[in-house]
């Protein structure tokens, strides 16, 4: 008698001990390493738009794609290819107040042709001044519509100096009205000058860019879509940092991108998607929006039911672990649903921390989130604590692989009922243009 119950005491702490954990059998943590690895690989030069590297990014993401059975998005294949105007300065100078500013102390965003000018009242001489926000002020300045010469004190030497690193390198003309649009020229200078000339020149020439979009077809509600996504492009070679120049961005977003291949493979094997899924890397996200953008216009956003975009997802929110923070959370109800849906599992949704930085139109979500889409990023980044993004210090090893794991997890589990056609979030406010 007792030699059985010790038998029976036995059988069930055993069955105890086989107890699945939330998200069990979803992700594989080597793939994942797999996946991350050879998109932030040195061999792929840092991903930036129009060069080989990215290239080959597209490569390895499309044969992910035909490997788990995804369906191509267009007749052409996983590829949806678009041309754009790329615009590069070729030939500029800078002259304040009779001295010449270093070529590298100088930055065109402009898509004219080129333009002279010699202390001209019609352009506004504006500054960054010490203490400003950079970033925010960059973003004002570019947003005014106005001509402008821009002083930028030299407190903010080596922002100055990333920023020139991949915007002289070529930009995309995203301009749709005839004619060019206002021309703005950063100089790196300690004060406004009482006189200027500038001038510069630039070379335009016709480009593709490449989305990549693989299709998983709904079941009863093939017309409605669910969108997982995020950016494969990034910024490609910088000024060496010791023996490294290259800018692998194993964050910034091969960790994104690890995240949609992981879970259009999860989706596939499950086979219980009512609602037809879009998995998609965009291109030229760093270049603006470039890729999304050309994506939102090309399909009915009142048939996107929502869009999960991941950006960054490689180390550990200020939420603690198994937590991510939802950019423009309160926008729609998007966020409360997929946290229903893991409740009692550890996994947790978040406002984003950041308000201020208007992160929810500053990723791929913004041109779907424009057009009424419950559109969100869904990120992990510390961005006050993060000081290799956009540097050759985004590898790899500086990554937390299971943080990546945990929010494929969060994703997956929380957006059930999205998937299988039984959570529908409110729509989002339409961005008045």
């Amino acid at each position: 008698m007792i030699n059985k119950l010790s038998l029976y005491i036995s059988c069930c702490l055993l069955a105890g001990c086989a107890v699945h954990q939330p998200g069990e059998g979803i992700v594989e943590t080597q793939e994942v390493k797999r996946i991350v690895s050879a998109l932030a690989g040195d061999d792929m030069a840092g991903r930036a738009s129009f060069t080989p590297g990215i290239e080959k990014a597209a490569d390895f993401i499309t044969a992910e794609f035909e490997k788990i059975g995804l369906q191509p998005y267009t007749a052409a294949g996983y590829r949806q290819t678009f041309e754009v105007s790329r615009i590069k300065p070729t030939t500029w100078e800078v002259t304040l107040d009779g001295e010449s500013i270093p070529e590298d102390h100088v930055i065109v965003s402009s898509n004219s042709p080129g333009v002279n000018w010699n202390t001209d009242p019609g352009v506004s001489v504006l500054q960054i001044a010490p203490g400003d926000d950079f970033a925010q002020r960059f973003r004002e300045i570019a947003a005014a519509g106005k001509d402008a010469l821009v002083i930028v004190d030299t407190s903010f030497a080596s922002l100055f100096a990333r920023y020139n690193g991949y915007l002289m390198g070529g930009r995309i003309d995203q301009h749709t009205g005839a004619g060019p649009t206002p021309s703005i020229v950063y100089a790196l200078a300690s004060r406004k000058p009482e006189s200027f000339r500038v001038s510069f020149t630039n070379a335009i020439e016709k480009m593709p860019l490449s989305n990549l979009i693989g299709v998983l077809p709904g079941k009863s509600l093939k017309d409605e879509y669910v969108i997982f996504s995020a950016h494969y492009d990034h910024i490609g070679i910088l000024e060496p940092v010791g023996q490294d120049s290259i800018a692998n961005g194993a964050d910034d977003d091969a960790s994104g991108v690890s995240a949609v291949i992981s879970l259009a493979n999860y989706y596939k094997r499950a086979g219980d998607n009512e609602r037809t899924l879009l998995f998609v890397a965009f291109t030229a996200e760093e270049l603006g929006l470039v890729g999304s953008t050309y994506f939102a216009q090309q399909l009915n956003a009142d048939e996107v039911v929502a869009m999960i975009n991941m950006e960054m997802i490689g180390k550990g929110s200020r939420f603690g672990p198994n937590a991510l923070y939802v950019t423009g959370y309160d926008r729609s109800d998007l966020a409360a649903l997929m946290q229903r849906q893991v409740n009692g599992t550890g996994f947790t949704f978040h406002p984003d921390p950041y308000p201020d930085q208007n992160l929810f139109y500053r990723s791929d979500n913004a041109s779907l989130a424009a057009a009424g889409v419950p559109a969100h990023s869904f990120s992990t980044v510390q961005i006050e604590k993060d000081t290799f993004y956009h540097t050759v210090h985004d590898e790899v090893e500086t990554l937390d692989m299971e943080n990546i794991i945990s929010s494929i997890k969060a994703i997956a589990l929380g957006a059930r009922g999205l998937v299988q056609g039984t959570d529908t979030p409110k729509r989002v406010p339409k961005l008045n243009r």
